[in-house]
């Protein structure tokens, strides 16, 4: 799995104008399932995502994390973080999962997430989104399941 997590002041989620999501202070995360991923790629993801201490403490020093503000979630799907451009010019997503495989990988994140008594919106999955971010920072945050980076 991949994820793109941006620290947001807020954030919001619309398909054809209407509104889906909206968050507070949080985390936005784009987040990508790839066909290898397992149930260990779910743990990593639930565990790294709400304890990463990208929040800042009394001293201006990142130092919290989600769960320590009370911050909130907004968990959409983007197959598009398994685009491979290394040859060409158009992205290749063979190694993104299957919407079927996704979906259901998607939903545990989600679920699992909403199990820490963390407040979770979503996305639409397989919906063409608008999402509004008020990036705070900027601090944009890169996860790799299997640490490729």
């Amino acid at each position: 799995m991949r994820a793109v997590i941006q620290r947001v002041t807020n954030a919001a989620v619309t398909v054809n104008l209407v509104p889906v999501s909206a968050i507070g202070k949080g985390l936005l995360v784009f987040l990508g399932v790839e066909e290898q991923d397992a149930d260990r790629d779910i743990a990593y993801m639930v565990d790294k995502i709400p304890n990463l201490r990208i929040f800042e403490d009394g001293d201006g020093k990142m130092n919290l994390s989600l769960v320590d503000t009370g911050g909130e979630l907004l968990i959409i799907s983007q197959f598009t973080l398994f685009g491979d451009c290394r040859k060409g010019r158009r992205p290749g997503f063979t190694s993104a999962a299957r919407p079927e495989k996704a979906n259901a990988f998607y939903r545990s994140v989600i679920e699992q997430c909403r199990a820490l008594g963390i407040r979770v919106s979503e996305g639409v999955f397989q919906a063409d989104m608008q999402v509004q971010i008020l990036n705070d920072g900027p601090v944009t945050i890169l996860l790799d399941s299997k640490k490729l980076f």
